[in-house]
């Protein structure tokens, strides 16, 4: 049975200039033990999905769904304080700032002695002695006084290891990793996510990895999700989706890593993502498109079959060369 299981997700944040929408028919599904990554710029709406499957979004949000599932739950329909409980304990998420994430108030000891104390009930003694247990589970050194230091004291790798343990404290069932490796250097960014691919694997957990690293996508993730504006615009197998993008945006992407490079100045997608007030009309991606034609201006996409990745696209690639769409074919 699949842990995770979200159709048709869409996001509106009520502003005051009108709503905005930051999710735009979302599909998502993660069995257990599956590592599935969401890439795409920032203001691609990765993180509020996310968000709004933990129901950690503000009251300024309506979120619609078909269907929200998790566990056989139906999430939609569980009461507020249902969600709370199953949020940090069976659902958890590791936040994109450990140094602002973290209250510098209180040491991480007690911080993550709260989330056993709030969801498994533990005395004090048991709290101070599961707590060592889950610092030294995540690699942290002399866990015992590093549990009575503050975050100040503590670098931005075991800070993070810290927001690792805390998330892990209640063995949940699906970890969502909300760029977990933005601002360390490349050998802790690489001792992170060992760390969390172990754990995946020795607690048989879903992991949602949300990141804009192709790199990292191509060696941890099973299934890739791209976003772009909002909207999902592809979803594939890793291996396949490297192999042959279907959708533009995607293959801009992964022609933009360095290993793939075939001049001296790296490409780059020209422009940047449409905000709340320059929403194109049709594709959302027309505009920064080298594939775009008139129609594409005018018209929204439908969907492709997931032959061609499930993209949304007029004239979805198939390996790198794009095909006549319905929209051509019907003489649009």
């Amino acid at each position: 049975m699949t842990l995770l299981d979200i159709r048709n997700l869409t996001v509106t944040f009520a502003t005051r200039r009108g709503a905005f929408t930051a999710v735009d028919g979302v599909d998502v599904a993660v069995d257990r033990n599956e590592v599935l990554a969401i890439v795409g710029e920032s203001g691609s709406g990765k993180s509020v999905a996310m968000l709004a499957a933990m129901g950690l979004l503000p009251k300024t949000a309506t979120v619609t769904a078909d269907r929200m599932n998790f566990d056989g739950l139906d999430l939609m329909a569980l009461s507020a304080d249902r969600r709370r409980r199953l949020a940090g304990k069976d659902m958890a998420m590791i936040f994109q700032e450990p140094m602002t994430s973290l209250n510098p108030c209180f040491t991480v000891g007690f911080q993550i002695g709260e989330t056993l104390s709030a969801h498994l009930g533990l005395a004090r003694k048991a709290r101070a002695a599961r707590v060592v247990e889950l610092l030294a589970e995540v690699g942290i050194p002399d866990p015992a006084r590093r549990a009575r230091a503050y975050p100040h004291q503590l670098s931005g790798g075991m800070s993070q290891r810290v927001m690792i343990a805390m998330a892990l404290a209640c063995r949940p069932k699906l970890l969502i990793a909300d760029e977990p490796t933005t601002a360390l250097d490349v050998t802790i960014q690489a001792q992170i996510l060992d760390l969390l691919l172990r754990l995946r694997r020795e607690n048989g957990m879903g992991l949602v990895l949300i990141t804009h690293d192709m790199g990292v996508v191509a060696e941890t993730a099973d299934r890739v999700i791209v976003q772009y504006a909002g909207q999902q615009v592809e979803a594939s197998p890793t291996r396949a989706l490297f192999a042959d993008p279907h959708h533009p945006y995607t293959a801009a992407l992964l022609a933009a890593l360095p290993e793939r490079a075939t001049e001296r100045r790296l490409p780059a997608i020209p422009g940047v993502v449409p905000g709340q007030f320059d929403r194109p009309a049709g594709c959302l991606f027309s505009p920064r498109c080298a594939f775009a034609f008139s129609a594409c201006h005018r018209i929204a996409p439908r969907r492709a079959g997931p032959e061609l990745g499930a993209a949304l696209c007029h004239t979805p690639l198939a390996a790198g060369v794009p095909q006549p769409g319905a929209l051509q074919e019907a003489g649009a």
